[in-house]
C-alpha cells in the first residue's frame, strides 16, 4: 500500500469491521470502491487482517521453555489455557497474556511463549472456552466474543491467576498483559482486583469515575493513530493520575492500532512494538520478581 492515505483509509474500515460488528460484505464494498477493485480490495483486507499461516517468533519446541495447552474447569466453567514455563529452575512471576478479539490464536499462544523467554511463566487462557473455545474461524470468533459472560471471563482469569500464585516455582505475583480486547479486560481486572500488575495494549478504558477502585499499577500502550481507543484511554490514564494510583503511559507516534502484531503486515511496527515490549518486561520485572 504506497499511498499512505490510502492504507491508513483502510486500515480505519478494516477496525469499523472488527470492532463494531460491520458485516464483511460491507467491508467488502467499501474496499471495493477505496481500492478501485474486488481483486484490489482483496488484497487490501489480506494486508490489514492477521495471517494464521505467519511464522511464529518462538518455536513451540524451543529448549528453553515447557510448553502445553491444559483443559479442566474454572469458576464452574469449561477451562483452557495455553502454559509456557522457562526451563530454568529459578523463581518466576507469573503473567496472564489476554487474547484480542478473535481469541487464543497462534499468535497469542507465540506472545506467551515470548513472555516465558523473558523470565515468567506464561498463562495465556482461552476465555471462549466456555462457549466450546475459540474456532478457526476469525469472524465466529468476534461473534463470539461478543456474546462473552464477561464477569465469568474475569472469574476465569482471577481462577487462573490464584492457583499460579501456587505454583513451585512462582515468586507468588502476577501481572497480566493484554492486546485490544485483552487490554481492556486488563483495565477492567485492575478495577476488580486480583492481580499485582498490569499492562494494557491499544485496549479501550472503562469509565474515568473507576480509577479509584484500581489496586495495581498499570502501563498503558497507545498507538497515535488509534483515535477510537484514545477516546476512552485518555480520559482514564488522567483519571488514574489524579487518583495517585501508579500509572506509565506511551503514546507512540505514526502507528496503528495492533501495532505489536506481527502477524499483520499492513499494521506492524517493530521498532515501536520492541519498544513496548522492552517497557512491558522491565515493568513487570520490577512487580512480579520479588
Amino acid at each position: 500500500m504506497p499511498d499512505p492515505s490510502l492504507r491508513d483509509r483502510a486500515v480505519q474500515l478494516y477496525d469499523a469491521f472488527t470492532h463494531e460488528h460491520r458485516d464483511r460484505r460491507t467491508l467488502l464494498r467499501q474496499m471495493t470502491a477505496l481500492a478501485g477493485s474486488a481483486v484490489a480490495a482483496e488484497a487490501l483486507i489480506a494486508g490489514i487482517a492477521a495471517s494464521p499461516a505467519a511464522a511464529a517468533m518462538i518455536d513451540p519446541k524451543d529448549a528453553r521453555i515447557v510448553a502445553e495447552m491444559r483443559s479442566g474447569t474454572e469458576a464452574g466453567k469449561p477451562a483452557r489455557a495455553y502454559f509456557v514455563s522457562p526451563t530454568s529452575k529459578t523463581k518466576h512471576g507469573v503473567v496472564l497474556v489476554i487474547h484480542e478479539n478473535r481469541g487464543l490464536t497462534p499468535h497469542i499462544q507465540d506472545v506467551a511463549r515470548r513472555v516465558a523467554l523473558a523470565g515468567f511463566v506464561g498463562i495465556a487462557p482461552d476465555l471462549l472456552a466456555p462457549q466450546g473455545g475459540t474456532p478457526a474461524d476469525e469472524d465466529k470468533a468476534r461473534e463470539l466474543i461478543g456474546t462473552i459472560d464477561y464477569d465469568l471471563a474475569l472469574a476465569q482469569a482471577r481462577a487462573f491467576a490464584d492457583k499460579a500464585r501456587q505454583l513451585p516455582r512462582s515468586t507468588g505475583k502476577v501481572g497480566i498483559v493484554g492486546f485490544c480486547w485483552g487490554g481492556a479486560f486488563v483495565n477492567r481486572i485492575a478495577v476488580a482486583g486480583g492481580i499485582d500488575a498490569g499492562v494494557s495494549y491499544y485496549g479501550p478504558a472503562p469509565a474515568p469515575q473507576e480509577a479509584g477502585k484500581v489496586g495495581a499499577p498499570l502501563m498503558i500502550h497507545l498507538p497515535q493513530k488509534d483515535a477510537r481507543v484514545a477516546q476512552t484511554v485518555t480520559p482514564w490514564v488522567a483519571a488514574l493520575k489524579a487518583a495517585g494510583k501508579p500509572v506509565e503511559a506511551f503514546t507512540y507516534p505514526g502507528v496503528d492500532h495492533a501495532f505489536n502484531n506481527d502477524t499483520s503486515a499492513a499494521r506492524y511496527d517493530k521498532a515501536t512494538a520492541d519498544l513496548a515490549w522492552g517497557r512491558t518486561t522491565a515493568f513487570l520485572h520490577r512487580y512480579l520478581d520479588r
